[in-house]
């Protein structure tokens, strides 16, 4: 009881963190809920004795019943929790260091992007009116919001990365694949766990939670956390530093288990962001074919404007808009398991939220041209899921049911400023020298969304015999989309700018931002199914095949569309296509040396007709991007996992992807800063061919960790060092590749060392990017075709020291 009153007592103190999670040398404990204990992939030292050298079996429920990812025919990358606490993947944006094949991209939270193989998203700007094709899963509990990924994951035990479609078992339809994320539950065992981190740039990261009995039949669970670092970028024009790192959550369960058979669980969370950001620094400029007198170097000039520097690596910048980056995701979640009749009949309802107040500086310089760009959101949504799973000797299946309603809520202001004339009106327009007339032009945007979506899905296997098995699963879904976009557009005197005048200031205003309003509507019907061949000859080799025939749901223009030589919006242009997708994949996974060494291989290829694609307008706040169906896409490429543990003093791991992605036809896409701005530029550009943003050719994860026994401090443990690493080749950052946006390959290698005991104290150091590499995560084509380019530099070298205890 005094432990346990300390324990009580400090976490409170901290009022910090979580992600709690087991400690690398735990003993396995049995959640209370039934759910199978996931246990340390390949990659972590499970809790072994000196001459024990076979690995743990891995549990996922990525099939939604517990089965060793050995078993499970599916290209899967498992994560733990002790891994992610390890190397400071503490959200998705760090993951992917871990997982070859999945991309996240972000420039503030609501543009995000998660993508699996090249596919999942359109680069670029958010557009809230299609679906994402990579789903994010909680405990069940699909979340539609990508911002969620920059948040800090919370108390987790492990993270499945499941790479091709998942549409016949996942609530949501997701043609890329998905993240499955499994939480720690409420135990009737009392534990608790903190985790204390410092470091450089003022880095503060703890992590806390606790979980016991309230009564022989109920149980809780409790963990908090908090992050909070320094920006890397300085702002000049503001004596500040942005891109800082402020996250707070909170999440709470509690169990009910009046029986063996039943289990109930409320869960609630709650977390929220309220860094400095986002910025960005001057990177390049290149030459379009606007007239030199309109292209940046000339436009900055005009202005006596220099920027504060011009190596991306000083991380300097001198943006003079406000910025803000608030953010608060949260939610309730009901899971209720009864073990009824020959299976277990699971529910899961969910509400959850998002509330994004952003500000931005559009112009990306310390100039007032654009002096507000903000677009607060709000968005609710209801989810309803209900599935049957029943596993027998011969035959196993899952039925179920998916109801999803989400309501988005946008209000958006841009402003132009003082400067705005003479940067963004033609030189030679005696109009570019009167700063009123652009001076105060306020654009007012609203619009909503209602997104409905309902399915039943179900997939079965059937066990031929003891070595040979098939799979087929299908999906029946319907979706339903009814937006609404408005801008009204005033005066600095606050005047309304409207279509028919024609006088010149009028029609400059209209150049700048143009008033509209549309009402889109989607609906469809779609069919899915897939069929996977198991082939497993014995305990330690499998084989499989899979087909897939799926899609992604339609969707509609929530940012406005185009217009004709008459003013008037090109409605065709409102709605997007569905996505087809044919899917295609071969699969082995073995274990040897007696298991001490894994071996997991995939060769895939996915095709895409109707795929949707930004586009992207290079003026100020005419049209910032809208979707639009490009012809064929297809990504095709190999996979491979290796690890191997030959003793439990030593354990390695190298993972690595090829992928092959490309516009198989895209003849009227936008075309690159260097061939758009000119009185004769294309309209558009046919970039059939040309590689997908964002992909990187072959990207690779690889580490190891040795340990030796030792008694410190009076304690017995182990000294252990680790490394972790990753390597990504060059990839484009713009949507049709452009000589401007290609973001070079660079490798990254982080470095761990320190002390634990088996009855849960461990103390590291650890240094990440380790040899301070210079690399981008992101390029940006700055607006008005002038040529500017922008960037997100990657994190620096870090370093610092965290220390993990276990009750």
């Amino acid at each position: 009881m005094i432990a346990r009153s300390l324990w009580l007592a400090g976490a409170a103190s901290l009022a910090f963190c979580a992600s709690g999670v087991r400690a690398e040398n735990s003993t396995p404990n049995t959640p209370a809920d039934s759910a199978p204990e996931v246990v340390a992939p390949e990659t972590e030292a499970p809790d072994t004795e000196a001459g024990d050298t076979e690995a743990s079996d891995i549990v996922v429920t990525a099939r939604r019943r517990a089965e060793t990812a050995q078993n499970v025919p599916i290209a899967i990358s498992v994560v733990s929790g002790a891994q992610i606490d390890s190397t400071g993947a503490f959200n998705v944006g760090r993951l992917q260091q871990l997982a070859p094949t999945l991309q996240f991209y972000t420039s503030n939270p609501r543009n995000s992007a998660v993508n699996i193989r090249g596919i999942g998203a359109p680069f670029g700007l958010t557009n809230d009116g299609i679906e994402q094709g990579v789903g994010i899963y909680v405990d069940d509990v699909y979340y539609s919001r990508v911002a969620s990924a920059t948040f800090d994951f919370l108390d987790v035990a492990q993270i499945e990365v499941l790479r091709g479609p998942q549409g016949t078992l996942y609530g949501k339809n997701t043609t890329a694949g998905a993240v499955n994320i499994t939480t720690n539950q409420p135990t009737f065992d009392f534990e608790a766990k903190a985790e204390l981190s410092i470091g450089n740039l003022n880095f503060k990261q703890a992590k806390a939670a606790i979980s016991g009995p309230l009564s022989d039949t109920l149980a809780a669970r409790v963990a908090i956390s908090a992050t909070s670092r320094r920006g890397t970028i300085y702002n000049v024009a503001t004596d500040r530093w942005t891109q800082s790192q402020d996250n707070i959550g909170i999440r709470g369960q509690l169990l009910w288990k009046p029986t063996d058979n039943l289990s109930i669980t409320l869960v609630g969370d709650y977390n929220k962001q309220d860094a400095v950001c986002c910025s960005s620094v001057f990177v390049r400029t290149g030459a379009t074919q606007r007239p030199l007198n309109r292209q940046y170097e000339a436009l900055a000039a005009a202005q006596n404007y220099q920027v504060v520097s011009r190596n991306p690596y000083d991380r300097l910048t001198d943006l003079d808009a406000n910025l803000n980056a608030g953010n608060e995701i949260g939610g309730a979640a009901l899971r209720i398991k009864w073990d009824v009749g020959p299976g277990t009949l699971t529910s899961v309802t969910a509400w959850r939220y998002w509330d994004w107040q952003p500000e931005n500086d559009r112009d990306f310089t310390a100039l007032p041209i654009v002096t507000k760009s903000q677009n607060p959101s709000q968005q609710k949504q209801y989810t309803q899921e209900l599935r049957y799973n029943v596993s027998a000797d011969r035959f196993d299946f899952v039925v179920g049911g998916f109801a999803y309603y989400q309501r988005i809520d946008t209000q958006g202001t841009e402003a132009h400023g003082p400067a705005s004339s003479r940067w963004t009106l033609n030189p030679s327009s005696a109009l570019a020298n009167d700063p009123s007339v652009l001076d105060g032009l306020t654009a007012i945007n609203t619009q909503y969304l209602k997104n409905t979506s309902l399915a039943l899905f179900g997939q079965a296997t059937w066990k031929v015999s003891d070595h040979f098995s098939i799979q087929p699963g299908i999906r029946v879904n319907y979706d339903k989309k009814k937006g609404f976009y408005q801008r009204r557009v005033f005066a600095g005197d606050r005047s309304p700018v409207v279509y028919g005048p024609t006088d010149a200031v009028t029609l400059a205003r209209l150049g700048v931002f143009a008033p509209q309003e549309i009402s889109p509507t989607f609906s469809d019907w779609n069919f899915s199914y897939d069929l996977t061949a198991t082939y497993k000859p014995d305990r330690d080799l499998l084989f499989y095949a899979t087909y897939a025939k799926t899609f992604k749901s339609g969707g509609i223009n929530q940012n406005g569309v185009p217009s004709d030589a008459s003013n008037n919006p090109i409605l065709a242009a409102a709605t997007v296509k569905p996505e087809s997708v044919h899917h295609f994949e071969l699969g082995a996974k073995t274990e040897f040396w007696d298991r001490r060494a894994t071996f997991n291989l995939s060769a895939f290829r996915t095709d895409i007709k109707n795929y949707q694609a930004n586009v992207n307008n290079g003026q100020f706040g005419v049209l910032r991007g809208y979707l639009a169906n490009a012809g064929k896409v297809r990504t095709q490429g190999v996979e491979a996992d290796f690890s191997v543990r030959p003793s439990a003093r030593f354990h390695a791991y190298v993972n690595g992807a090829y992928t092959d992605a490309k516009y198989v036809k895209f003849v009227d896409a936008p075309c690159p800063p260097e061939l758009s701005g000119g009185s004769n530029s294309p309209p558009n550009c046919d970039i059939s061919g040309a590689r997908l943003p964002g992909v990187s050719k072959w990207a690779f994860s690889f580490g190891a960790e040795a340990n030796v026994p030792a008694k410190f401090l009076g304690k017995d443990g182990q000294f252990y060092l680790g490394y972790d690493g990753n390597y990504r080749s060059d990839f484009s950052s713009n949507p049709t590749p452009s000589a401007y946006t290609w973001i070079d390959g660079y490798a990254l290698s982080n470095f761990r060392g320190g002390f634990r005991t088996g009855d849960g104290l461990d103390a590291y150091l650890w240094v990440r990017n380790a040899f301070d590499r210079n690399y981008m995560e992101q390029l940006s084509v700055g607006p008005g075709n002038t040529g500017l380019i922008v960037g997100l530099p990657g994190d620096p070298q870090t370093w610092g020291g965290t220390v993990k205890v276990r009750f």
